[in-house]
């Protein structure tokens, strides 16, 4: 077995070509031993093995850089850079992580898990070896979904007109992002795979150009970059892949198995059962989808991800016109809500809350100046949604709850998220930020109301207490309530416990109620407290009698945490929050 003795690139270079194909086979052993067990990122890396034996084969790292877009490819860079540990011995899987990590590596140059940044930050790369007159080569690589991104295509506009040394651009063109690519760059590069191409996308940008039919070809691959190897001018290398090469299943169902979760390699069956369990991204895409019969305003966008908020393939098929895909390019996408909503259309925008960071000017200025009543669909806000460190849902409510405008809703359970979101999409006065509870579709006996119009910014009472005021946002609604329970029977007094629904202001009236028989306030929030909703309270109460204490996350880039645990050391579990009624006087 050769991958067992990989060191680091040094041992790849000592290989000849028939063993360099045996090693991709034990790479694809490796993937299948991690991937069946912990799952993580299938396709991508099933489909960068010959290529990413190949760079290390031509090129020194980490003498010359290479920076993988999005980094969900770098599994086989990491198992031929001295952690294949990760790979294939079961004890040590959990050691490395699913994207490029400089901690572990120093052939891993920069934390990456969003996508079209390779080209910007290798840019940054090569100018900073220019300046020191050093003289590495500077490789991005770059999937073909990633090339919608704004940050890409300057990227590319900067490479080609002001970068003047060398740079390799690897365009890794498998024709799929998550779900198909949506676009036009995407039909000229098609014309340059079948070389029908009148006009080329890279060379408009003024980048030299080279193409490879066979990306899964470890000699055609060397020899192509041996040729492009220590160039003096930028350049972009097109090769053709195979996303998800070597599992049949996999080069089927190339959206399936972008990332697939623990699995039986024989059946491709999901070890985890899910169940029947509801969900709600296939309750909003339900729902939409209703609203679409009988009402042609309703329109759905998706930027490249559609599954997080339930458009399934088969859904999108169902939605026809009235669903639209603009690629992984949030930006656009807030800006085409918004003039939709301008122009009488009810557009509801979904996507993951760690994307929509990439849209807060477009949120700011194209959508909430112009108060056009668009809605945004977030999914994973939550700490017990993506614990990457590259994917944190935590930073939304501090991000974007003090734009002017802009409703923040924070449902409790089904009933009210499905009262909300279908709120949401007919009123015509907001714009809406509708944040998916991460906790789970809880159903209870609390009904949402038709109309929201009537209540902005309004908290609700669940219950009438006295002595300490809880006042529990979104799935912390539940800690709440069973802290409400909880300090009852240790206490012997009932407290109040609020719903506050929307949670980009506060309920002025309602928190001057509390004044008079209560000694503290306790908020929950999912989300990191600084500049969160508590601090809002915090702020206005800061005068009053009334003890305020804050509970949410720390301002801090948590990384592959336990949630539970991680509930637990913050002092956000019933018990602990029980027990801060000892702050009052008796």
């Amino acid at each position: 077995m050769y991958l067992e003795n990989i060191n680091g690139p040094e041992d790849v270079k000592k290989l000849n070509l028939e063993e360099l194909d045996i090693l991709a086979g034990e790479i694809r052993e490796g993937l299948f031993n991690r991937l069946t067990k912990i799952g993580g990122h299938f396709g991508p890396n099933f489909g960068f093995v010959e290529a990413t034996i190949a760079m290390h084969y031509v090129f020194n790292s980490p003498k010359d850089k290479f920076v993988f877009d999005v980094s969900h490819q770098t599994y086989p860079h990491k198992m031929l850079t001295g952690r294949a540990y990760g790979y294939i011995d079961e004890e040590r899987i959990m050691e490395i992580s699913g994207y490029s990590a400089p901690e572990e590596s120093e052939h891993d140059h920069f934390i990456i898990g969003h996508t079209s940044t390779s080209v910007s930050l290798a840019c940054g790369l090569a100018k900073g070896r220019d300046l020191k007159n050093d003289n590495e080569n500077i490789i991005a690589v770059i999937g073909d979904g990633s090339l919608s991104g704004g940050e890409a295509l300057e990227a590319l506009d900067f490479a080609g007109s002001e970068l003047n040394s060398n740079l390799i651009i690897i365009v890794n063109d498998n024709q799929q992002s998550i779900a198909e690519n949506h676009g036009g760059l995407y039909k000229n590069l098609e014309e340059l795979r079948n070389g029908t191409a009148k006009t080329n996308l890279f060379t408009a940008f003024g980048l030299d150009y080279i193409y490879e039919e066979e990306g899964n070809n470890i000699e055609k691959l060397i020899k192509l970059f041996q040729k492009v190897k220590d160039i003096d001018h930028p350049i972009v290398v097109h090769i053709n892949t195979i996303k998800g090469k070597g599992y049949k299943l996999a080069e089927e169902n190339r959206e399936n198995w972008h990332w697939a979760s623990p699995f039986d390699r024989k059946t491709g069956k999901s070890l985890i059962d899910f169940g029947s369990m509801e969900d709600y991204t296939n309750l909003t895409a339900d729902l939409l989808l209703d609203k679409m019969k009988s009402d042609n305003k309703v329109v759905a966008v998706a930027a490249g991800v559609p599954t997080s908020f339930g458009f399934t393939e088969e859904k999108r098929i169902q939605a026809g016109k009235q669903f639209i895909d603009v690629g992984i390019a949030e930006e656009n996408a807030v800006g085409l809500i918004s003039g939709i909503a301008k122009n009488g259309g009810k557009p509801v925008f979904g996507t993951n809350s760690t994307f929509i960071q990439r849209t807060y000017d477009q949120i700011s200025q194209d959508l909430c100046i112009n108060n056009n009543a668009a809605t945004i669909v977030l999914g994973y806000t939550s700490v017990f949604g993506l614990n990457d460190v590259t994917h944190l849902g935590i930073f939304t409510i501090s991000a974007f709850s003090h734009i002017p405008n802009l409703l923040i809703l924070a449902p409790t359970n089904k009933q009210e998220y499905l009262s909300m979101l279908n709120w949401a999409v007919d009123q015509n006065k907001y714009p809406v930020m509708l944040l998916m509870p991460g906790n789970g579709v809880i159903n209870d006996n609390r009904e949402g109301i038709i109309d929201y119009s009537n209540c902005i910014n309004k908290f609700k009472v669940e219950q009438q207490g006295e002595k300490v005021a809880l006042i529990a946002a979104g799935d912390f609604y539940q800690i709440g309530e069973q802290a409400s329970k909880l300090i009852e029977e240790k206490f012997g007094f009932k407290p109040t416990l609020i719903n506050p629904r929307f949670i980009n202001d506060i309920d002025k009236q309602c928190l001057d109620s509390l004044k008079e028989k209560h000694q503290l306030v306790i908020t929950l929030e999912d989300g990191i407290i600084d500049g969160g909703f508590g601090q809002k309270i915090a702020s206005y109460l800061g005068i009053s009698n009334i003890k305020v204490k804050n509970l949410g996350l720390d301002k801090e880039f948590y990384d592959r945490y336990d949630a539970k645990q991680l509930l637990e050391n913050l002092g956000i579990t019933p018990e602990k929050i029980s027990d801060l009624c000892q702050l009052i006087e008796s």
